[in-house]
């Protein structure tokens, strides 16, 4: 990669259209999770594009990271913010997520349809192969964010919260008691950053997007409690797992998971079934919400059902990132916030493992020929190092090999 260059070098600001192309190249390309496509931006859009110098892209970074929701889309939204303002900051974000959101529509179409004992086979691979994945990202996620015995202690209390209080209440406190134990006991572990971040949001902004996320994280479960059925309850369960999601859209299974206007809906074998096919998928997990919409309604309704859940997933963390432009550079050097978030990043790793074991091994493995891919799965990831699309696409094979010789 080519060294970014300082701000003064920067191309002038464009508009969305121009956004929306690049984006939408990345949005085809980009495999590989969260942490490749921070990679990709910086080629892309520091490097080759000057949009924004490596400084600044650092701080972009930095900031998402700081937040719940899922990080490289917005680094993304804030991308096209700086480049192209408002339109620009919806067209990235668009252009980013709709390939990948539009190919789960079209597997969810194509798995209503795949029966018989080949289809049944495969969706058995790739619920094998969505163990390998959460294991390895519990194994990665463990090793950044757990490195020292507090946050281990943190992330083993929040997995055992987990497990003994399933739901979303349990996974709730145990992230509260991740940032009063973090805030508590990992003061330090976080070094401040050093550059400060170029923004055009003013304060306003910041304030009016707070006020909307709050806002809509407050009423949105009362307007289900007071009109039930299918639209409020998908605009509820997306928006609170969007709102909770710290740590990466791993995070954001079991979170969907434990909603119940999900779970009435989509069996545990048709949603791991998608989650693993979202791994095969370039752009952002979270577009696995349009996977999960879409199973919740029939006919007519479940295309805008889809829409309002990818809507809805991803709206929290990018009105959070809106509300927090205007105040990063002070937050940022405060100790406190930056020790509450290592404790809430522990018990993240926690609640992961907790999801690992169950629902996802617990309802994935159900024989030999499961746990063979599962294993092979995570093989592939950790020792051959090789992209997670590879691994669920031989998990799909395995699987389909497994019912043709009759051991699926």
């Amino acid at each position: 990669m080519t060294p970014g260059r300082d701000p003064a070098q920067a191309t002038p600001r464009g508009g969305a259209a121009e956004v929306f192309r690049v984006f939408l190249k990345l949005g085809v390309t980009s495999f590989g999770g969260p942490v490749a496509h921070l990679g990709y931006f910086r080629e892309e859009l520091v490097a080759r594009r000057r949009w924004v110098s490596d400084r600044q892209y650092g701080e972009l970074v930095a900031l998402c990271q700081f937040l719940p929701g899922p990080a490289s889309s917005q680094v993304g939204f804030a991308l096209g913010l700086i480049r192209g303002g408002a339109l620009g900051a919806l067209a990235a974000w668009a252009a980013f997520t709709l390939p990948s959101a539009l190919l789960m529509v079209l597997f969810a179409v194509g798995a209503v349809s795949l029966d018989g004992p080949l289809g049944h086979g495969v969706a058995m691979g790739l619920r094998a192969v969505a163990v390998a994945v959460v294991a390895h990202a519990v194994w990665g996620m463990a090793r950044a964010l757990t490195p020292d015995p507090r946050r281990i202690i943190i992330g083993a209390a929040a997995a055992a919260l987990a497990l003994l209080l399933p739901g979303s209440f349990g996974q709730l406190a145990a992230i509260g008691i991740g940032i009063v134990a973090g805030a508590l006991w990992c003061r330090g572990v976080i070094p401040a950053t050093g550059a400060p971040l170029a923004t055009r949001v003013s304060r306003r902004a910041g304030f009016a997007a707070l006020a909307v996320f709050g806002l809509l994280l407050a009423g949105l479960p009362a307007l289900a409690r007071l009109v039930p059925g299918g639209w409020t309850g998908i605009a509820d369960a997306f928006y609170r797992a969007g709102a909770l999601v710290f740590g990466g859209g791993h995070v954001v299974l079991p979170l969907l998971q434990a909603e119940p206007a999900i779970a009435a809906e989509v069996t545990q074998d048709r949603l791991l079934a998608g989650y693993g096919a979202a791994q095969a998928l370039p752009g952002p997990l979270f577009a696995f919400a349009a996977y999960l919409g879409f199973e919740t309604e029939t006919g007519a309704a479940a295309l805008p059902a889809a829409l309002l859940a990818l809507v809805a997933v991803f709206l929290p963390g990018l009105l959070l990132l809106v509300a927090a432009l205007p105040f990063w550079n002070r937050l940022r050097q405060s100790a406190g916030a930056r020790a509450a978030i290592a404790g809430a990043n522990a018990a993240v790793v926690g609640i992961l493992a907790a999801a690992l074991w169950n629902p996802v091994i617990v309802s994935a493995i159900t024989g030999i020929a499961p746990l063979v891919i599962a294993v092979t799965g995570f093989l592939m990831l950790v020792v051959g190092r090789l992209p997670a699309w590879a691994a669920v696409v031989a998990g799909a094979a395995g699987g389909a090999l497994a019912a043709v010789v009759g051991i699926a």
